[in-house]
């Protein structure tokens, strides 16, 4: 079964979000600090995090900081200050999504089914067809799309999901010039809240994975007032 931790500290919300993700089959653990929530990530080692922002003892920034280095399952945060800035700033230090309160269950329920979806484990998301090829190359990287692996020269680099994707997204246009709001449509693909920084900010988690230089990418590059282009 796949485990959800919820960390929220206003309990109505709380006692909501955890009824709806059980109905849908999730086991869910709930904690209403950043440290319990912390403590929980470990040692729960969950599939995905909801993560509130403003929280007791942690602040849901910090819990992301911590964890990002040690783990990848996906960070759904929630805040109620409508920021850019602290969108921007989640995002940079790892969560893979935002919703901001007030929201709707149907929508929290959509995203979760959508993160796990891009990791396989929604239990719904649908199988690669016999006839796709599954796994791409494009110079030294290999990727194993079905196991949702990439190898640089050999060697295995961890990737969150929305970086995978990201990466996914560049390989098959190898070449062509794209735009943030093409990468943004594509790869977040559905009405995504954020904008098209958040491009910017996994393409630059990519360029410290994949360039020998990060500040002179050869595979990754800026197109200037347009978006990226991926060279093999």
């Amino acid at each position: 079964m796949v485990k959800i931790l919820v960390v929220e500290d206003d309990v109505t919300i709380l006692d909501m979000v955890a009824y709806n993700l059980e109905r849908d089959g999730y086991e869910v653990i709930t904690k209403s600090d950043g440290a319990e929530g912390l403590e929980a990530a470990r040692n729960e080692q969950p599939d995905l995090i909801v993560l509130d922002l403003m929280l007791p003892k942690m602040s849901g920034l910090d819990v992301c900081r911590i964890l990002r280095p040690e783990y990848s399952m996906p960070i759904i945060m929630l805040t109620a200050r409508d920021n850019l800035a602290d969108k921007i700033h989640g995002l940079e230090l790892g969560a893979d999504d935002y919703l901001t309160k007030p929201f709707s269950m149907r929508e929290l329920r959509a995203r979760v089914q959508a993160a796990l979806r891009r990791e396989d484990l929604s239990g719904q998301s649908t199988p690669h067809p016999k006839t796709e090829s599954s796994s791409l190359v494009a110079g030294d990287i290999f990727v194993n799309l079905i196991g949702h692996e990439v190898q640089l020269d050999g060697k295995k680099i961890s990737m969150r999901p929305r970086e995978f994707d990201l990466l996914e997204y560049l390989i098959r246009h190898d070449g062509q010039a794209l735009t943030r709001e093409m990468i943004l449509e594509s790869v977040w693909g559905y009405s995504y809240p954020g904008t098209t920084r958040t491009v910017d900010v996994h393409i630059r988690w990519l360029r410290e994975k994949l360039e020998k230089n990060p500040a002179k990418p050869v595979r990754i590059l800026t197109i200037r007032s347009l978006g990226y282009k991926f060279v093999a």
